[in-house]
This record gives structure tokens, C-alpha cells and sequence, in this order.
């Protein structure tokens, strides 16, 4: 079985269309295998969403590793201005497609890493994939400064269990960090550019 952090997964098709509720508002996506909670909106992503003030995303929006969409098309939804992104070319194909679906629009691209961004974000919003280990992690995580205006803000949700309190605390040497929210061991945590 391919993993969702690959770029060419490789296992058979088998999509699904799932119907997800978040913020009073309905949304549809596709799923498939070899991308990220295909069963349905993960509770973390869900948390992340329900804890955005969305009334003060403003300016340019990096959804980073955006899988088949949830997060680029909510935020698509209120009118932000989104670029998504992930390495997964399966994913990359049913985030363009979910969007048309969600009838929002956003620029979605391939990229490993931040390699094929050329732009400079107001916020990065992530459900970053945990699973390709620390090392990779914190290259997403301390490497989006460099793609952060300045007093821009990266946010992202991560579980207790997979080092929350440890990323936040390493973070605070290049970001101001804040809490956001926790909910059933997840942190949804803010770390602003300075």
C-alpha cells in the first residue's frame, strides 16, 4: 500500500462520495484510497476549522498538504484568496475536482515540500501529515517562515499524543506561538511570523 505523502500512489481506485457539515454550511467531496481520512472529514481538520476566526483570514491563504480539499474549499468558500497544495498527485486531482463540486476556486499544485512555491502567504493552514516523522514535520513547520509575510500566521492542528506541547514549545524560537484551541487531545496551534 502506497502512503498519502507520496506523490504517485498506486493502489486501485475506490472513490466515495462523502457529505460533511462544518460551520452550518454542507460541503461534498470525493474521496479515494491513498489519500488522507477518506472515510470522512478527520475530527482534527474538523477542529482546525471550527476554531478559524474566519472573519479575520485576510490577504493571501497557503493550504498546505490539502489532500482532496476540506480546508482550501472552506476557506474558498467565505471568498478567501487559496492556493493548495500536496505531493500527492491522487489528491491534487480530487481537490480540483471537489472544488468545481463546492463550485469555489482556488490555484491547486503539486508540490513536495514548499518546492513549487513562488509566493509569499498571510497564512499557511495545515493538518500537517504527521506520518512522514520529525524530521520532515519540522521542515514543513519551521520552513514555512520563509514563505510567511511579515506578521503572517501559521496554523495548524496536531495531537497531544503526536507531540503537540513539544512542537509548540520548539516552534516559539521562530514564531510567536498561541493556543488556539484544544479539543480531545487536539491542539489547534497559531505561530505568527515576527
Amino acid at each position: 500500500m502506497s502512503h498519502y505523502f507520496e506523490n504517485n500512489p498506486t493502489s486501485s481506485h475506490e472513490e466515495k462520495m462523502i457529505k460533511v457539515f462544518i460551520k452550518n454550511n454542507h460541503f461534498s467531496f470525493i474521496t479515494d484510497n491513498d489519500v488522507f481520512s477518506k472515510k470522512g472529514l478527520d475530527f482534527g481538520t474538523r477542529t482546525l476549522l471550527e476554531s478559524i476566526d474566519i472573519d479575520k483570514i485576510n490577504g493571501k491563504v497557503l493550504d498546505f498538504g490539502c489532500g482532496y480539499g476540506p480546508i482550501g474549499i472552506f476557506l474558498a468558500y467565505y471568498g478567501k484568496d487559496v492556493d493548495m497544495l500536496d505531493i500527492n498527485n491522487r489528491a491534487i486531482e480530487l481537490a480540483k475536482r471537489n472544488a468545481k463540486i463546492n463550485n469555489v476556486k482556488a490555484n491547486i499544485f503539486a508540490s513536495d515540500l514548499f518546492y513549487n512555491v513562488a509566493d509569499k502567504y498571510d497564512y499557511i493552514i495545515s493538518n500537517p501529515p504527521i506520518r512522514v516523522g520529525k524530521e520532515i514535520l519540522y521542515k514543513i513547520l519551521f520552513g514555512a517562515k520563509e514563505y510567511l509575510n511579515q506578521s503572517g500566521h501559521l496554523i495548524f492542528v496536531v495531537h497531544k499524543d503526536q507531540g503537540a506541547k513539544t512542537l509548540a514549545k520548539n516552534l516559539e524560537e521562530k514564531y510567536k506561538v498561541t493556543i488556539i484551541n484544544k479539543n480531545k487531545g487536539f491542539f489547534v496551534i497559531d505561530c505568527q511570523n515576527y
